[in-house]
């Protein structure tokens, strides 16, 4: 089965497996989806992820959620810049979650980061999604 958004599809497969409160959680494999994926480690919203060879170019993630005190440490995880409808934001209005609390991922120019990155690199870009 074809999925026309794959990054959407990621986040969903980490929303879903928080709910259901799973350790870990795999996805198809794709360089947006790590660079995603490393932004969200580094962030410290995810342990980490490993990645798994298939041959015929594919690629599995093994996600490895992360929990504090029994609830996820991610509190929403939604989708911005969409297929149908792409959202692009300058330096100027890179949109902020629950006041800085939590980060909006940007691809930009300079490659895959969160919005505090792209500020201090002074680049704008597409908004993937938000995170708190």
């Amino acid at each position: 089965m074809s999925v026309n958004d794959p990054l959407g599809d990621m986040l969903t497969r980490i929303r879903n497996a928080q709910l259901r409160r799973k350790g870990k959680v795999n996805t198809p494999g794709s360089r947006l989806r790590a660079h995603v994926l490393d932004v969200l480690t580094q962030e410290g919203y995810i342990r980490g992820y490993s990645s798994t060879e298939y041959g015929n170019g594919r690629t599995e993630f093994e996600i490895e959620l992360k929990y504090y005190d029994g609830e996820p440490v991610i509190k929403q995880l939604d989708r911005v810049s969409k297929p149908g409808r792409r959202v692009y934001a300058a330096v100027a209005e890179m949109p902020q979650v629950a006041n800085g609390l939590g980060i909006t991922i940007v691809s930009t120019s300079k490659g895959v980061m969160a919005d505090h990155s792209a500020r201090d690199a002074h680049v704008g870009g597409e908004v993937l999604c938000k995170v708190f």
